[in-house]
């Protein structure tokens, strides 16, 4: 089968490195004219494309922001693409996603959201195992169809991923708690400690806890942006949970009740032996 990319950063060229054997061609597409360079150059795709060259590929991966994603596949919805042609989008939430694919596609479509990646993006971020033993969640495969669903199935286990099932609404209130909270609240913590201390008490004191801590503060906030914006009611249902959690440690520490704080981290400990 031959492939096309659309989106050449972290996740598509991770995609496209680790499909090299599986794939006989694959087209990359990206907007961003240094990204395209980057991707011949480091081998990621056999040639650069537009979206119209899709027309004659198998599957086609659609890893870029979400509001990107919808667009795409508006755009792809108007070609005259195969028959049969598997779509797999990587969108971080599902249900606006496939809530605004076009009817005309939507069994071509498979909702997908890998639970991988690192802080960094870009092609040079690309890595051939990132998607190794990770869950792939796949959602709504009721409505795609049964060559679509099998091909994306084949594709997955081909990259040694765990695949799960659920409804897209499902998806985006798990990943809110799981994972768009720890963003915002990367973010937040980075802004804190910016807004209070100087830098050269930030390089003196900052050990592992906290560069653990402001890690995913690296991430593209572009992207970021739109996934906050893309999943703003499940979103603010985890901050105010998180909000609720820290008035409750702040109210025991002002109250000096520190055998109940103690008997709060503990069962925040329980978090770790489930994972």
């Amino acid at each position: 089968m031959t492939c096309g990319i659309i989106g050449l950063g972290l996740m598509g060229g991770s995609f496209a490195l680790a499909t090299k054997k599986y794939f006989k061609k694959i087209l990359g597409v990206d907007h961003n004219p240094i990204h395209q360079k980057e991707a011949l150059k480091l081998g990621l795709v056999d040639e650069i494309a537009e979206l119209k060259d899709l027309e004659k590929v198998d599957v086609i991966i659609i890893s870029i922001p979400i509001r990107g994603i919808i667009s795409v596949l508006k755009g792809l919805s108007k070609l005259n693409l195969k028959k049969n042609v598997t779509i797999i989008d990587f969108g971080s939430t599902k249900e606006s996603i496939v809530k605004n694919c076009p009817k005309n596609i939507r069994k071509n479509l498979v909702a997908s959201h890998p639970m991988a990646g690192t802080e960094y993006s870009g092609p040079q971020a690309a890595i051939a195992d990132l998607y190794e033993n990770k869950v792939m969640v796949v959602c709504d495969i009721e409505d795609s169809g049964e060559v679509q669903k099998n091909t994306a199935i084949d594709i997955f286990r081909f990259l040694k991923m765990n695949i799960k099932f659920m409804k897209s609404s499902e998806h985006d209130r798990h990943a809110a708690f799981i994972s768009h909270m720890p963003h915002i609240v990367s973010f937040s913590l980075a802004n804190a400690v910016l807004n209070q201390e100087d830098r050269e008490h930030i390089v003196t004191l900052a050990a592992g806890g906290f560069r653990d801590m402001s890690r995913l503060a690296k991430s593209n906030a572009k992207m970021w942006e739109d996934i906050f914006r893309e999943n703003k009611k499940n979103l603010l249902d985890a901050i105010e949970a998180f909000k609720s959690e820290l008035k409750i440690a702040k109210n025991l520490i002002e109250n000096d009740k520190w055998d109940e704080l103690k008997k709060w981290m503990k069962k925040g400990n329980e978090l770790h032996k489930i994972m």
